[in-house]
This record gives structure tokens, C-alpha cells and sequence, in this order.
């Protein structure tokens, strides 16, 4: 009897993700493969391959794949391949940081939780990758936790002579009751390098008076409304008030100084900055009044010492603010982004963000821009429209804030381009950043552009306006930056781990019970990473950098106290069989992470190799992983040939390597510490390998999901023979 049969599996496409090249594969639904799959096997060879069973039939150990979860659920066919094949799944990129993360921190599991519920029908287990790395993060949100604050500017024009605080003189001002002192302190407010007001008070302290220093006086306009505002925070608990002179029928008001929502007599201070704001009414100032002074009133409680920001202490004329007009009529985003439109660059260039993406209120303008042509930046360009055309002659100024996720540039415009205006490139971070330009109107311009096609990356901008004949945008007084001290970000960033890991662990707690819970720790000399080698990719984001060495100490201890006692918990790194000294380092690191307290059950290598790696290495490695006693995991398997057109003899050569590192595995780790082996990825399709491995044909299966010679020599070394042999009947030759 002859045997003339093969087993197509047609599926659509595969995630196969980059762990050690830091990229993403983009998923795609369409069912058609790549044409190239290689010279074709002889059909002898054809035929055995086809007589095989699916491979977890080989092995007792666990076998698994690393597989796209949008496939996997929306695929039929591809469904079945990895049920029929593999015991364990581990999503290649939705059940990261990243994926399930958003802008505020909140974690989506409504994908991965149909994900295990799909699996859990096939008899699957699922992987848990994995919890804290360096990429596939949500860079955005984690950075953001971290950047500095950003205090807006006054209103409007500060109306308070500031000269006489800031060069210490206080000529103007009148210290009344100055306790232990009323100074200036140099590089004590709330930016880098700026001034404060210190105000002590003495051991006797217990009236608001008893420390009190007061403006001179504040020229008014009736029927103007004013604001008040200033940060301040003590040394302790303190207390205080602002009090006005006779200008005001009331002198001692009840205010919601620190707008908690209700009226006190004073406010009380703490070791934090806080703002103080209250507005003055029309109402609230005696008739006839054409000025008034306010006293700053901190003598509550004794020996208590107060810092006032000297930057940020302003009046301001509400009504003279109001009063410039905006030739934008949208530039706060507030309600949305109407009169904004793409003139260049993809359909989703521009879009609304809200909170935490927005200077101040509720609504920024987003912009992405995937190209990076700095001869062009009109490439992704956002236009508005003036509310009338400008007037010849007259001086304009535009004025914005603007940041971004990455570092950027961007330069504004005018329409049309006939006599247009173009303002020089403007560098951008992600801290927000206030940028004015100012030009004379030639009597043309119709509206105002954003050109941000120079360098790619997403911008958020926000308070647009464009006024004549007057500064306008960030006001007389200027945002304040504040950055936050290596401390406040360590809390910061192990709240987030704290967060993140300890809510996935509980949520998948009856699902998930082997984790990558560090992933790629190490540089390629062994030692281990800082953050600071230099990656720019959007995901990327390093805890290390911001909680030490112990980063991963405290990942392995969230994962076990929120987790299962007997969950199996790996790190997990790359090119360990060509680099040994990483191999060592890792281990080496490993042995740290339990010495501060914390259990590593296992240690993954991931294994994305070629044809030249070298042999021995590999055998060396696993010998170096069987001596530290941890289950010992491949985790992501691949072979590469750099060709996605492969001979018969690459085919072979593929074929052997992958037998080759089964055999060395089995050889060398103890069946005790063998957890498993995991493929990475199931077939050489165009579409699987976009971002990895591109032109490529590393996996089991050829384009067209057909079984290559690589899965004769997998399940060869699984099952520890040719399989083949015990074939029965007549083969064609």
C-alpha cells in the first residue's frame, strides 16, 4: 500500500514577537500567505512528515507556543493548529503592560480574560508574559507619573510688583510683627533656582498677626474682578489668612482658600506645596476704592517656618485678561477640537485627549506624526482658521503649550502659503513647554498651522491663542516646572509595579500559574542593565532605573504574595548560549534576587538562533542552567535562515539544529528541572514576520502552514528517535 498523504493546516497569521529584538508584530486577519516557501522536499520526506502526530504527542514535559491572541480567538483554523500541537500558550503581546494599560493606569482584562476562557475549552494552559520588562510598556502613562508638575502661568498680567521680593530689598512692602524674620531665600521655590519668601515665627507666635508682611498698594479698576494666588508650604503643621486694608468691606473674609469647596476663616499649611487663589469681586471693594493692599497673615502658631513661591505670588485683573481676544476661536480644547482639521499626514493624526495628557482643563489637542522629514514638516500638518483675517501691519503673537512623548520638534505656520509666515523649529520633551512667536500680519492670513511632520512621535498641545498688539498664552507670570526628586519617583514607579503586578496576579489567580515575572535583565556582558543604554522606542521604559537593583526583588515578591504559593515564577532572558558570560551574570543575579528574601522557581532562555550558533555553546549553557538548580525553560524557540526561500539542504540543516537543541536539553537538564520547551511562533507566513525576523523562515511550518523538515527533527528530538522508523507500509520514493 502506498502512503501519499499531507496535512495542510491553512490558518491566517501568528504573533511572533521579538523579545529579545524589542518589536512588535502587527497581527493582521487576512487569510492569504506568502507565496516563497522554499524548494519543495522529496516527496519520500513529504510523506513521513506528513505520518507524524502532533507533537506534544513527543514529549512529557510541557510544550508550548507563543501565539497571537487576536488570531488565536478570531481563527478557526490557526485555533486548531496550536490545540492540536501544544499544551501551553503564551500571548506574545497581550498580556503586557502595554496591551492592558491605559492613560490613567487602569488595566483592561476583557481581552485576555475571553482569551483563557477560549483556551481553557481546548485544554490549554496559558503563560503568563510577562510582567515587568523594558519594552511593550505604557511608556506614556509611567513616564507621566514622574514628569515634572507643570504650574500654569497667572491668567493674566501680574498686577504685583514682584522687583522689591526678588531682589530682597522688600522696598514697598512692610514687614509688621516679623517674628524670628521675614527673608529671601535663594534656591527655596517650588522650580530650580528660584526665590522664596521665609517667614518665621517666634516661640510667642499665636495671633494671624503676629507674623505679617503686606503688599504695597494694587491699583484697581471698578467693576474689575481680581484673583489672589501664591504657593506656600511650612516646615509643619502651620496656619494662615490673607486680611485686606479698609479698601475692602470686609477685611478678615471667610474664602475657600485652597478650593476644598468650603469657606474657612485660614487656611492650614503643610509641608507640601499648596496654592492659595481666592477672587475678589467688584462688590467686595469699599466705594470709590482705587487700590487696596492685602496682608499675608501666618503668626497662628509658633515656630513655625513658612516658604512663599516668589514666582508664583501674582494679582491679577481678571477682567483686563478677559479682554484680550483670541483670534482662535478654539484654543483651550475644552469642548473638543472643532475648528481643528488634518490638512496633512494620516487619518488619525488628530484626535481630542483628555486627562492626564492636557495642560489644564479637560481637553488637549493629540497629534501623531509617523513620519520624521525635517526639509517638510508640513507632512503632518493641523490647520485652524482665524475668526477674521489679520490686519496689515499689526504685531501678532502666538502662543502655545505644547509636549511630547518622546523628544520632538514642531514650528507653526500661516495660511495660505502665498506670504505665509514660518516660525523656526522648536524642540519639544514630555514636559509641557510654553513657545511664542510673534510676526507682523501682512493682511493675508486666514489661519494658523501646526507643522509637526519633522520629527515622528505623538505631541499634545494645548491654551492656542493668537492676539494682537499684547503677550498672551502662558500670562506675565510663566509656567513653573517642578521635577520630582529620585525619591518621590521610586515611590512613584514601585506604586505602579506595586499596582500592576499585584492586580494581574489576583485577577488571574484560578487561571495563570507560571509567569515570566522579569524579563531580560541583563546586558550582553552579564552585567546587569541601568536604563541608560540608550533606547528610544516609544514602549520602552526601565524600572531599574528608578528603583535600583532590588527592582526585581520586589517583582518576584508581589508576584508570590499576591499569586499561588505553587505558581511557578521565571526570569526569563536572550542570547545565553552565545554570550556564557550573560548566562552566568543572569544566574548569578538570580542567586541575588533570593538572597534579599524573594524565590525564582525557574530561568527561561529564550534560544531566537541560527544555523551558526555555536553547539558547543548551547550544550555549555544548558549545563551552566542545570547546575542552578531552577526548572529550566526554552521559551522561545526559533531558528532562523536568512532566507524566507530555503533549499532543501537549509531545510535540513533547520531541521537538525532543532533537534539538536531538544536533544541538548534533554540531555543535560534534569527531567526534574525540565519545565518545557515553547515555540515561538508557528510559520513562516509573510504576515507573521513583518516586524520579526522579516524575509525570513524560521518556525516549524512553511508559508502556506504546510509541516517542514524543522518539525520531522522537533518531534524527532521530543520523542528521542526517529519517529519515522516505526512507520509501517510502502513510502513513495
Amino acid at each position: 500500500m502506498k502512503y501519499k498523504y499531507i496535512i495542510p493546516i491553512i490558518v491566517s497569521s501568528l504573533l511572533a514577537f521579538a523579545s529579545c529584538d524589542d518589536n512588535l508584530m502587527e497581527w493582521e486577519k487576512d487569510p492569504e500567505h506568502g507565496a516563497v516557501t522554499g524548494a519543495e522536499l522529496p516527496l519520500e520526506l513529504v510523506e513521513k512528515i506528513s505520518r507524524y502526530e502532533p507533537l506534544k504527542t513527543y514529549t512529557d514535559f510541557v510544550l508550548g507556543n507563543g501565539i497571537g491572541v487576536d488570531i488565536y480567538m478570531s481563527d478557526e483554523a490557526y485555533r486548531k493548529i496550536v490545540n492540536e500541537n501544544f499544551d501551553e500558550v503564551t500571548p506574545g503581546y497581550a498580556m503586557k503592560h502595554g496591551a492592558m494599560v491605559n492613560s490613567k493606569g487602569e488595566i483592561n482584562f476583557t481581552t485576555i480574560d475571553a482569551f483563557i476562557a477560549k483556551t481553557k475549552e481546548a485544554g490549554l494552559k496559558v503563560f503568563g508574559h510577562t510582567l515587568v520588562w523594558h519594552s511593550n510598556q505604557n511608556a506614556s502613562y509611567l513616564n507621566g507619573l514622574i514628569a515634572p508638575t507643570v504650574i500654569p502661568g497667572s491668567s493674566g498680567t501680574n498686577i504685583l510688583d514682584l522687583t522689591p521680593i526678588k531682589n530682597g530689598t522688600f522696598t514697598g512692602w512692610t514687614k509688621y510683627n516679623s517674628g524670628k524674620g521675614i527673608t529671601v531665600i535663594d534656591n527655596a521655590g517650588l522650580a530650580t533656582g528660584t526665590k522664596a519668601i521665609k517667614l518665621e515665627a517666634s516661640a510667642t507666635s499665636s495671633a494671624a498677626y503676629n507674623l505679617q508682611l503686606t503688599t504695597p498698594n494694587v491699583p484697581i479698576v471698578t467693576g474689575h474682578n481680581y484673583e489672589v494666588s501664591f504657593y506656600i508650604k511650612s516646615d509643619q503643621a502651620g496656619k494662615g489668612r490673607i486680611s485686606f486694608n479698609a479698601s475692602l468691606t470686609n477685611q478678615y473674609p471667610y474664602k475657600d482658600w485652597l478650593n476644598t469647596g468650603s469657606a474657612t476663616e485660614a487656611f492650614i499649611t503643610t509641608s507640601s506645596w499648596q496654592q492659595v487663589k481666592i477672587k475678589l469681586a467688584p462688590g467686595d471693594f469699599a466705594a470709590a476704592s482705587t487700590s487696596f493692599q492685602f496682608n499675608i497673615d501666618l503668626g497662628y502658631l509658633p515656630n513655625v517656618a513658612y516658604l512663599i513661591d516668589a514666582n508664583t505670588l501674582a494679582v491679577v485683573d481678571l477682567d483686563a485678561a478677559a479682554g484680550v481676544v483670541n483670534s482662535l476661536s478654539n484654543g483651550t480644547f475644552n469642548s473638543g477640537i472643532t475648528g481643528w482639521t488634518k490638512a496633512n499626514g494620516d487619518a488619525n493624526a488628530l484626535s481630542l485627549a483628555s486627562a492626564p495628557n492636557t495642560y489644564e482643563g479637560s481637553g488637549a489637542m493629540k497629534v501623531v506624526n509617523t513620519v520624521s522629514d525635517a526639509a517638510n514638516q508640513w507632512k503632518t500638518q493641523i490647520n485652524s482658521l482665524f475668526t477674521s483675517t489679520l490686519t496689515s501691519g499689526k504685531e501678532y503673537t502666538v502662543s502655545y503649550m505644547i509636549r511630547s512623548e518622546a523628544a520632538g520638534s514642531v514650528r507653526c505656520s500661516t495660511t495660505p502659503s502665498t506670504n505665509a509666515h514660518y516660525q523656526g523649529d522648536q524642540t519639544t520633551s514630555t514636559t509641557w513647554k510654553l513657545i511664542e512667536w510673534k510676526f507682523t500680519g501682512n493682511g493675508t492670513e486666514t489661519g494658523l498651522n501646526f507643522d509637526l511632520g519633522g520629527t515622528a512621535g505623538t505631541y499634545y498641545i494645548d491654551n492656542v491663542v493668537v492676539t494682537s498688539g499684547a503677550t498672551s498664552g502662558g500670562g506675565a507670570t510663566s509656567p513653573i516646572t517642578i521635577e520630582k526628586t529620585d525619591a518621590e519617583k521610586a515611590t512613584l514607579i514601585g506604586n505602579a509595579m506595586q499596582d500592576w503586578i499585584s492586580k494581574m496576579m489576583t485577577h488571574y489567580k484560578t487561571s495563570v500559574f507560571a509567569w515570566d515575572v522579569v524579563n531580560e535583565p541583563m546586558k550582553e556582558d552579564g552585567t546587569l542593565r541601568t536604563g541608560n543604554e540608550g533606547d528610544t522606542a516609544t514602549d520602552y521604559f526601565s524600572w531599574i532605573k528608578y528603583l535600583g537593583k532590588d527592582y526585581a526583588v520586589t517583582a518576584f515578591k508581589l508576584a508570590r504574595q499576591n499569586g499561588n504559593t505553587t505558581d511557578k515564577l521565571f526570569i526569563n532572558d536572550y542570547n545565553l548560549e552565545s554570550r556564557l558570560d550573560k548566562c552566568d551574570g543572569l544566574i548569578d543575579y538570580v542567586k541575588y534576587i533570593e538572597s534579599k528574601g524573594a524565590t525564582v522557581d525557574g530561568i527561561g532562555t529564550q534560544m531566537h538562533i541560527g544555523l551558526t550558533t555555536d553547539k558547543d555553546k548551547i550544550a555549555q549553557m544548558f549545563q551552566k542552567l542545570a547546575a542552578s538548580g531552577k526548572l529550566i525553560k526554552i521559551s522561545e524557540l526559533d531558528v532562523r535562515l536568512g532566507t524566507n526561500a530555503p533549499t532543501v539542504a537549509q531545510q535540513a540543516s533547520q531541521a537538525e539544529m532543532y533537534q539538536y537543541v531538544v536533544d541538548m536539553y534533554k540531555k543535560y537538564i534534569p527531567a526534574a528541572q525540565q519545565y518545557g520547551i515553547t515555540l515561538w511562533g508557528v510559520s513562516d507566513s509573510v504576515k507573521e514576520h513583518v516586524n520579526w525576523l522579516p524575509d525570513e523562515s524560521p518556525n516549524l511550518w512553511d508559508a502556506n502552514y504546510v509541516r517542514k523538515h524543522a518539525y520531522k527533527g522537533t518531534a524527532d528530538g521530543l520523542a528521542g528517535k526517529d519517529v519515522s522508523k516505526d512507520f509501517s507500509g510502502e513510502l513513495k520514493p
